[in-house]
């Protein structure tokens, strides 16, 4: 996510070190190479001129702060525009006083809206929100399975539509039985279409009168960069939304569409969703986002990561195992299944300050993970209490249970070695923490 626009804007900012004051002539140089990256990053055109003339007004001889060079006050500047640009706060669902909350999802077909009604779903029942959900999109049962097929695997109530073909009475009569029941939150997964069209919008506006949704959300492919901003603003211009959730955020390296949504809709964008996994919905917080477009991490995102998915009562068994120096193999295995619940290991060192600039062009394998895990897997448990019983016999047993090799195995155990010396040492005096979730910001400890 916004990969091309980082490496541009990191161009840019070196070419003004060592001056000792923004000067007209630098700063229209700096705007002209920043358009071009906008342009590139598929912004559109004008939120690029407002933008850039804020930008202007703002660096058009600032005396650059005793401890910084040019290049960071351009950054400083920069960085403010673009959370104005992005909303500037954090803009939630708004939740009624007087349950059940309901929310309208609209968007076109393909763009990911009945995944994130279930990505919704499993936020609130996390926070212990008891949710309905309704399958309101009649022309395609596809749909309706795949919503059904969400509840029971999120063990969520989805409202049954039977027989029924009018969505506008669906809706209606499912936040009827939600009031009844005293829901807390209702979600309807409306219908899309390849394409915006009349008859689509009518249904929506029906449906909206009908019900009066606390929140209309719509939901937006950010891989059809521009064309998702004019599709945004036609469903408000049409409809009304509220609110926007990106999704398919981590396969898009330009980012365009979430420069521009905000200035084009007038709305927020609530929530990204960041992979496929029900897990992946993000709060859509501004400054973090600019951060990671200026190369400077993402250490809250991290650390909200972590906490959600270290539990406490885990944390604190793994400190008592510290305390006794009984770290052993299967302690590891569950640290390594944790972390990998956070996401990418690409995506997690992206978040880091500095990562970014160390790992340019180097992939890591989330692959690896798995080889430890098999290799882990097919070592009995003595061997994972006892790692120092494994000889080279039981390393080619392991080898071939796990479709490894003997110098996989060593590796793994070499590098678990070294890991538990230095954990011991550090328990001695402060254990607290002290497991690989805490290292990447977890409870318990301070990140890095």
């Amino acid at each position: 996510m916004f990969d091309n626009l980082s490496n541009r804007l990191e161009a840019i900012y070196k070419k003004l070190k060592g001056r000792g004051k923004l000067k007209e002539v630098d700063v229209d140089e700096a705007l002209r190479e920043i358009r071009v990256a906008l342009i590139e990053a598929d912004v559109s055109l004008p939120v690029i001129k407002d933008f850039l003339a804020g930008v202007r007004e703002k660096s058009i001889g600032q005396e650059v702060l005793k401890s910084l060079t040019p290049g960071h006050q351009m950054v400083k500047i920069v960085n403010d525009e673009l959370e104005s640009l992005l909303g500037g706060e954090v803009s939630g669902i708004q939740f009624s006083d007087s349950p059940p909350t309901i929310i309208l999802m609209v968007g076109l077909q393909g763009s990911g809206k009945t995944t994130t009604v279930g990505k919704l779903a499993k936020k609130f029942k996390k926070e212990g929100k008891n949710c309905l959900l309704v399958p309101a999109d009649v022309y395609r049962p596809a749909a309706i399975e795949q919503l059904n097929v969400l509840g029971r695997d999120l063990e969520i109530d989805v409202y049954p539509t039977g027989e029924g073909k009018d969505p506008v009475s669906i809706c209606a009569k499912a936040v009827k039985q939600a009031r009844a029941e005293m829901r807390g939150v209702v979600i309807l997964d409306t219908a899309g279409r390849q394409h915006i069209d009349d008859a689509m919008m009518d249904e929506i506006k029906a449906i909206k009168r009908e019900i009066e949704p606390h929140e209309v959300l719509f939901v937006a492919e950010c891989m059809m960069r521009q064309e998702a901003v004019n599709v945004s603003k036609a469903f408000h211009d049409a409809v009304g939304i509220d609110g926007v959730v990106l999704t398919k955020m981590d396969g898009d390296a330009r980012g365009g569409a979430a420069l521009s949504i905000k200035s084009v809709t007038g709305r927020p964008i609530k929530f990204i969703g960041t992979g496929e996994k029900l897990e992946a919905l993000e709060p859509f917080h501004p400054d973090r986002i600019v951060s990671r477009i200026l190369g400077m991490g993402d250490v809250m995102t991290l650390v909200d990561k972590a906490q959600d998915t270290f539990e406490q009562e885990q944390q604190e068994t793994l400190e008592r195992k510290l305390k006794k120096n009984a770290f052993d193999l299967d302690d590891f295995r569950d640290q390594l299944r944790q972390m990998r619940k956070m996401g990418s290991i690409q995506d997690l060192l992206s978040m880091v300050p500095g990562a970014g600039k160390l790992m340019k062009g180097v992939k890591v394998d989330d692959g690896a993970f798995t080889r430890i895990e098999a290799i882990i897997n097919s070592m009995t448990p003595h061997e994972r209490m006892r790692h120092n019983v494994i000889n080279g016999s039981r390393k080619k047993r392991i080898a071939n249970g796990s479709g490894t090799t003997v110098n996989e195995i060593n590796k793994l155990l070499k590098q678990f070695s070294q890991m538990k010396k230095m954990m011991k040492k550090m328990s001695s005096s402060n254990f607290r923490g002290l497991n690989l979730g805490s290292m990447l910001g977890g409870r318990g400890g301070s990140p890095f």
